[in-house]
């Protein structure tokens, strides 16, 4: 009688850590975009297959950095799974803060997933970050609006022509502007796109000593175009406007032209998110004086801190979100004009995202192209195209992006807010041990 009662009590015990181990939570760190979105209203799909939970912490872009990094680097261990970029996974490689993920299956086809984007990602031959989409940045453009005006949009256009563009399509009493550009200051915001447009004028943010380049002819030349076309030409309050403002203003029909993520142009295209799905057609990102470092590389992608103490289960919700089946679940589900760009070579042999994704193969030329080591045409000590890959630069870039910002909204001119980012910039890089 004694055996069969603890035969009993232990068969509950049992059943109750199986329900335990069911009822497991993961909380997950993502950014505010669209991709993201789609992500979290698929993942009941996950918690089906696995009756694992998800705890979603959904943030704008600035906020998610500073609190991921926050948590990372105190080994706060808030996160289980966090949405960084192909900055960060790098540097949080090197300081073993993240788990690596060589582990997550043979049916994970690690062979699918593009190179260029896998080595973005990578470590010493480990993988601290799996893709979860990539892009690098292109020219989206009103085909209806140039159409009227007589316009042709080149295949690789100009500054000097989307200049010209925007002053002949700039019709503020409609609501109709020129151009919209990245304004809200961040180093993976408004510098983003500044940082391709000094690599373009010829420009860098370091020379081969370290000493930063901010003051330099190149730097004041490509801040100048963008403050004076945005001022002029672009809509107004724009530095509240980061990617999602103006996201929705080019799809709300707002901007005649938009530059900025490839990965948009799912959403760009997708008739039940935008006005202007029929009507918008795409070119190369510009390129003022010379073609190195115009168009960005990036990846979002999925990690799990070292500090979570659910690394396998994280480990499960990765393998699941950046599979190949998770593309064709988005495409079969949302349609495949939405699917997750820039991470596989199968979603770009797929028919079906072919007739669906007239930019396709210019997403994935762009994203091939783009070098993160060679990003400008002078010698540099760094990598990164639109960043440069050293711990210092979210601090730099963030503080330099309010520079930016501070001549965008009038507050200092050009030369005023780039001798301020240089000084402070010099300041950092003394103070870490670059500038001896």
């Amino acid at each position: 009688m004694r055996k069969t009662i603890a035969a009993t009590l232990m068969a509950g015990f049992t059943s109750f850590g199986a329900t335990i181990a069911a009822a497991e939570t993961l909380t997950i760190a993502t950014v505010n975009n669209a991709d993201m979105v789609v992500m979290q209203k698929l993942s009941p799909k996950f918690k089906e297959k696995t009756g694992i939970d998800l705890n979603w912490v959904i943030l704008e872009e600035n906020v998610l950095r500073q609190r991921v990094t926050t948590d990372i680097a105190t080994k706060g261990g808030q996160f289980d799974v966090v949405t960084i970029g192909a900055y960060e996974t790098p540097i949080w490689g090197k300081q073993n803060w993240l788990a690596s993920l060589d582990d997550l299956g043979d049916s994970y086809d690690y062979k699918d997933v593009i190179e260029p984007v896998r080595n973005m990602l990578t470590v010493n031959g480990k993988l601290y970050a799996a893709p979860f989409y990539a892009e690098s940045s292109f020219t989206y453009f009103r085909k209806d609006l140039f159409a009227q005006a007589g316009l042709t949009m080149p295949e690789q256009p100009t500054y000097t022509d989307i200049k010209k563009f925007a002053t002949a399509l700039h019709k503020p009493a409609d609501n109709q502007y020129g151009i919209c550009l990245r304004g809200k200051p961040g180093w993976g915001e408004n510098m983003a796109y500044v940082g391709t447009l000094v690599n373009s004028f010829g420009g860098r943010w370091f020379d081969m000593d370290w000493k930063p380049q901010l003051t330099s002819p190149e730097w004041k030349e490509a801040v100048t175009f963008y403050v004076d076309i945005l001022k002029n030409y672009g809509p107004p309050g724009a530095t509240s406007n980061g990617h999602n403002e103006n996201r929705a203003l080019f799809s709300s029909g707002n901007c005649a032209m938009w530059i900025d993520a490839t990965a948009a142009a799912g959403h760009i295209y997708n008739p039940a998110e935008s006005k202007v799905a029929d009507k918008t057609g795409f070119a190369k990102a510009p390129v003022a004086k010379v073609e190195n470092g115009a168009g960005w590389g990036w990846a979002w992608a999925l990690a799990v801190p070292n500090s979570s103490k659910k690394s396998d289960a994280a480990k499960k919700f990765i393998a699941w979100a950046t599979s190949k089946d998770y593309v064709t679940l988005v495409g079969e589900t949302q349609g495949w004009v939405s699917a997750p760009p820039g991470t596989r070579k199968s979603t770009y042999a797929n028919p079906e995202y072919k007739k669906a994704a007239p930019f396709g193969e210019t997403v994935l030329k762009a994203i091939l192209a783009a070098d993160p080591t060679h990003p400008t045409a002078q010698p540099v000590p760094y990598a990164g195209i639109q960043f440069v890959a050293i711990p210092e630069f979210q601090g730099i870039g963030t503080q330099v992006g309010q520079s930016v910002a501070a001549a965008l909204s009038g507050q200092s001119t050009v030369d005023q807010a780039l001798q301020s980012a240089q000084t402070a910039v010099e300041r950092t890089m003394k103070q870490a041990g670059y500038i001896k």
